[in-house]
């Protein structure tokens, strides 16, 4: 196995970074709060994933969180906050277009192991992924449009590529969580198998990657994402834009206020 310099990247709280026998395991482990997504979480995943587009010891890259979650995407509490460093929303919005870009350019296959809920932009991570594999567990959500926001994360793209127009503007307009059954025959997910097999499913799944052609494997996920993403770059940049303004927004305010009292939003469209 060639030498690899993943243990030169600095170690970040809430992101558990390990790489053994070909496989990189980027695990979110934040448990108590689902998983949600840090400033310092975001851009070390970046950072890893850039990393490991030239490394030559990576072949295969495993995403995944802790707990019974996948991520429940970027935070927005006081806690998530604070573990941001006051960095601006959108600035964050920044580093998750930047995670999602190294998802799709790293060359080596990237796996999402979703084994509970995916929600937010943790549905844009999972969704950038090559294979997406689900327990029957997991759930999908965009939560966005809940908390006065659009999606993001390369979310208008993505989904679109996967399941079309009209079923992407159902999980973006009507925010609802879809069982990963249905996901699976919508054509979201790779596959899903029982919670009780999960792991072992997912361990075979990624030692026939690890066995497969790792050049054949790069220019092939070039050329379907070269063919299929067409619009992830134009997506994203338009995902800021809009995003940009939502959180400056009143209904915005409104919506984390409400989210966070257990409440209805009351939005005036400010």
């Amino acid at each position: 196995m060639p030498d690899s310099g993943i243990a030169t990247l600095a170690p970040v709280a809430g992101l558990d970074v390990a790489l053994t026998d070909g496989v990189l395991s980027l695990t979110i482990n934040r448990p108590d709060s689902l998983n949600s997504l840090t400033i310092p979480v975001i851009t070390g995943i970046a950072d890893a994933l850039e990393h490991a587009a030239t490394d030559p010891a990576v072949r295969v890259v495993r995403l995944g969180g802790a707990g019974r979650g996948f991520s429940s995407g970027a935070g927005i509490s006081a806690d998530d906050m604070a573990g941001s460093g006051g960095v601006p929303p959108d600035e964050i919005v920044l580093e998750i277009n930047r995670l999602v870009r190294a998802i799709a350019a790293v060359p080596h296959p990237v796996v999402a192991v979703v084994q509970g809920p995916a929600a937010g932009v943790g549905v844009s991570i999972a969704l950038a992924c090559d294979v997406v594999l689900a327990s029957d567990k997991a759930f999908f959500m965009l939560a966005f449009t809940k908390i006065g926001l659009m999606p993001d994360g390369g979310a208008s793209a993505l989904i679109a590529a996967a399941v079309g127009r009209i079923r992407a503007m159902r999980m973006a307009l009507l925010p609802e969580r879809l069982p990963a059954t249905e996901a699976l025959a919508w054509g979201l997910v790779s596959a899903v198998y029982p919670a009780d097999d999960f792991e072992a499913e997912v361990d075979k799944v990624i030692a026939r990657l690890l066995a497969g052609p790792a050049v054949a494997f790069a220019r092939t996920k070039q050329a379907i994402n070269a063919a299929t993403l067409t619009e992830l770059d134009a997506a994203l940049d338009r995902e800021y834009e809009g995003q940009s303004r939502l959180l400056v927004s009143h209904d915005f305010k409104e919506g984390t206020t409400a989210f966070q009292e257990r409440r209805a939003p009351n939005f005036t469209d400010d």
